[in-house]
């Protein structure tokens, strides 16, 4: 797999220097670029921009392998018995993470709850919901998943996370206003009194976030992997790409708050940043603006974030000496860079190029906090979708998020 990205990666970089050349010919001749070349240029980007995609895929494939071969190997040594493989699973813990639990568990994916024996039935009442629809997965299952969630999207990799076991929120103090500069006093002269420091509580309460998954019968039934493994899989990516919606773009409201999503509670628009941006499309003026609008102490961890059609913009651009500003990677793992400062891609980021709207963002994304309840189920449906000979797998958890500190971001926004 290592040979395959190096191959990747030097064919897309072969694909962003024809891309340039496009530019550096029509500059040359000083003309703009003709409706062919102009063409030619986005099918470029495109690809460029798709085999970046490809790579992060590879990379994250390997990791979910990794974990794979965990839970197979954890399964295979429990099943007959052996000591425990080195994992968190524990097949002589009694409760859900028991021996007996895990096989129920898996007869429940394959089979279904009707076909369980007795024995079966009382080993998943441990993890029985009180009306008995619903399962909990081991926390073996939980912690995979949620890792898989992590390989599939961004925000989680870079943002604060808590774990909610018990409290119904997370409240936590903010500092809604600084207190004034330190006043020159003499010796013996008076102290001046703040009044300008406003403190005050921002609360995470994780709400319920559900998604469905379908798997064919046939492929629970004859698949080499076992059957929780596919759950696993076809669950991480649909809650991967529901929460990632919701932290960019979510409004608060029975949903984490976005960070596109203008809020007193979160980024409000005094951190927008639309100087010497056109109508239509942003500038290396308006971008380095929308950096050093943020503080220097932010600059280590910060990172870009970007619609793919505003990465194909941002790689037309030049600087004054006439070198471009996106700087692609040459190396397998190492991120595209802009200004000095990782992009990161993401299909729900802003890509309407119009007056006034949000294209980009900058940011220490640590700052973005996510509070998630351990409460998650899975429930089987039967019934629904037999007549397509598959199964439903719902899976449910309560998580919410917001951001945490608004000086720690800039939007960039159009003129």
């Amino acid at each position: 797999m290592a040979n395959q990205l190096k191959e990747i990666l030097e064919k897309r970089n072969r694909l962003v220097e024809e891309a340039r050349s496009i530019l550096n010919n029509a500059e040359k001749e000083k003309r703009g670029l003709t409706d062919e070349e102009n063409t030619r240029h986005g099918k470029l980007i495109d690809e460029a921009t798709a085999l970046s995609d490809t790579s992060k895929r590879y990379q994250d494939q390997e990791k979910i392998e990794a974990e794979l071969q965990s839970v197979l190997a954890s399964n295979e040594k429990s099943a007959s018995g052996e000591t425990r493989a080195a994992s968190s699973f524990n097949p002589e813990t009694s409760g859900i993470e028991s021996k007996e639990y895990r096989k129920s568990l898996q007869s429940y994916f394959v089979r279904g709850g009707h076909s369980l024996g007795g024995a079966e039935h009382r080993a998943l009442s441990q993890g029985s919901a009180p009306d008995g629809g619903f399962l909990v997965p081991r926390e073996q299952f939980i912690n995979i998943l949620l890792k898989f969630v992590d390989d599939n999207v961004f925000i989680r990799q870079l943002a604060t996370v808590y774990k909610l076991e018990k409290a119904q929120s997370l409240g936590y103090p903010s500092l809604d206003t600084d207190m004034s500069d330190a006043d020159w006093t003499s010796e013996v002269g008076s102290v001046t009194e703040d009044t300008a420091m406003k403190v005050g509580k921002r609360e995470l309460a994780p709400t319920m976030l559900a998604k469905l998954a379908k798997i064919s019968m046939k492929l629970l039934q004859n698949a080499a992997v076992p059957a929780d493994a596919l759950v696993l899989q076809r669950l991480a990516y649909k809650f991967a790409v529901t929460e990632e919606k919701a932290f960019l773009t979510g409004t608060g409201a029975g949903q984490p708050l976005g960070l596109f999503t203008a809020s007193s509670l979160g980024v409000p628009t005094s951190r927008d940043v639309s100087t010497d941006n056109t109508t239509s499309a942003f500038t290396l003026d308006g971008l380095k603006n929308a950096k050093y609008s943020v503080k220097g102490q932010y600059h280590p961890r910060g990172s870009w974030l970007f619609h793919r059609d505003a990465v194909k913009m941002l790689s037309k651009l030049k600087g004054t000496s006439n070198e471009y500003i996106w700087e692609p990677s040459v190396k397998v793992g190492d991120p595209d860079q802009l200004l000095g400062n990782r992009i990161y891609m993401s299909e729900f980021a802003p890509n309407t190029f119009t007056t006034g709207l949000y294209v980009g963002l900058f940011g220490d994304f640590s700052f973005y906090h996510i509070a998630e309840g351990m409460s998650f189920g899975v429930q089987r449906l039967d019934e629904l979708y037999a007549a397509n000979n598959q199964v439903g797998f719902i899976g449910r958890q309560e998580i919410d998020g917001m951001p945490a500190l608004s000086e720690a971001f800039a939007r960039v926004k159009l003129a």
